[in-house]
């Protein structure tokens, strides 16, 4: 039902928001946040969290996350091909938030975090041991997106298949993961807004027939 008395603030983001803080990320959200453990051509270990971040495809399974500027993860993919993805859960979320800090690519944030690295089994970086879920993915596309007019902007789509999937098998009830009981966390709006999931946000609703 339409709410005619409803009163809108409307803007051409182009021209911008005009309001204290971009409404645009709290409104797209809250968002899966895509972990990011990737390996250097030289070998040095890079993880950073990304927050736009999603799955495209179930067969084959693709994920994706936006670098918005060239960071080293990007240049990592495009040297290697490869990147694992790790379940940033509410007991890991400081963890997280120390691996996004801007520091030179020489830089390991799995130590700077105080996170280990778990070998792979079929991409040469590593897993970050502490989280209950990883994936590791194989470069398929990386995309530089563009505005409606054409013009390109300093962001990259990175699209990779997940070639192997890890689960903390105290996830699965009776075979069916729970995310609920995962404690994932989600990226809101404003300068330092996340979610958590919880039981308390679950409800089931079936398809139509």
């Amino acid at each position: 039902m339409t709410n005619t008395a409803r009163t809108l603030h409307s803007y051409e983001p182009r021209s911008g928001h005009r309001l204290p803080h971009d409404p645009f990320n709290a409104i797209v959200g809250p968002r899966p946040i895509g972990w990011i453990s990737t390996r250097s051509a030289e070998g040095t270990l890079n993880l950073a969290p990304y927050s736009f971040f999603n799955a495209f495809n179930y067969v084959p399974p693709i994920v994706g996350f936006a670098s918005i500027g060239a960071k080293d993860t990007l240049a990592n993919v495009q040297a290697t091909g490869e990147f694992v993805w790790n379940l940033a859960t509410r007991d890991l979320a400081e963890a997280m938030n120390q691996s996004c800090a801007a520091v030179p690519p020489e830089v390991d944030e799995f130590a700077l975090a105080g996170l280990t690295p778990l070998a792979s089994e079929r991409v040469a970086p590593p897993r970050v041991a502490e989280s209950p879920v990883t994936f590791e993915c194989r470069c398929t596309q990386i995309l530089q997106l563009q505005g409606a007019d054409g013009v390109q902007v300093p962001t990259w789509l990175v699209l990779g298949e997940v070639v192997m999937i890890h689960i903390d098998t105290a996830l699965l009830q009776d075979g069916v993961y729970d995310t609920a009981t995962a404690g994932h966390i989600l990226r809101a709006g404003g300068p330092a807004d996340y979610f958590s999931v919880g039981p308390e946000q679950k409800f089931k609703m079936y398809r139509p027939r």
